[in-house]
């Protein structure tokens, strides 16, 4: 397994469409994954720290491991099948370890919750990182980088107004 930090939230220009950008620990190969909006916004408000006045869904499956005992020690993205993206939460209760089928883009916004280390499988990381420039100005939510609450939600809204129902047949 490699390990990946997230390096960036970013909207792809062509599609519209928000994009992962995992990066490789002591490496320069990305892996890419496109994601839902609600989930971007999700990762970036983990990011940012930014409390909401009721828990949020990645926040509350965070609580309810924590109270049963448990912890997640580990998000692992395994595979690509019909360009999705697979991946599993490694949890352990009771030195008993479960591994938990999950989106990649809840894995990752639970793992920055609870500072799980994210992970992916070795042959995926051959197979589809890439070695991207991250220079560009625009959309973008780096770690570290302090970003307004309302400017997300602005972009949030704007990606929305222009998403059509087609853009989801692909």
């Amino acid at each position: 397994m490699v390990e990946v930090v997230l390096k960036a939230v970013r909207v792809d220009v062509g599609s519209s469409t928000p994009l992962l950008l995992l990066e490789e620990v002591g490496g320069e190969r990305v892996l890419p994954i496109y994601i839902g909006a609600p989930e971007a916004t999700a990762i970036a408000y983990a990011l940012q720290h930014i409390e909401t006045p009721r828990p949020m869904s990645h926040d509350l499956l965070g609580h309810v491991i924590g109270a049963l005992g448990g912890r997640v020690f580990a998000v692992e993205i395994t595979d690509l099948i019909d360009n999705t993206f697979y991946s599993n939460l490694r949890l352990v209760r009771e030195g008993r370890e479960v591994a938990v089928s999950a989106r990649p883009s809840d894995a990752v916004a639970l793992a920055l919750r609870v500072g799980a280390p994210i992970l992916v499988r070795d042959e995926l990381m051959a197979a589809e990182g890439k070695i991207l420039q991250l220079e560009e100005e625009g959309e973008v939510v780096e770690i570290g980088e302090e970003v307004d609450e309302n400017e997300l939600v602005d972009e949030l809204r704007a990606f929305l107004d222009r998403v059509r129902p087609e853009d989801f047949d692909q």
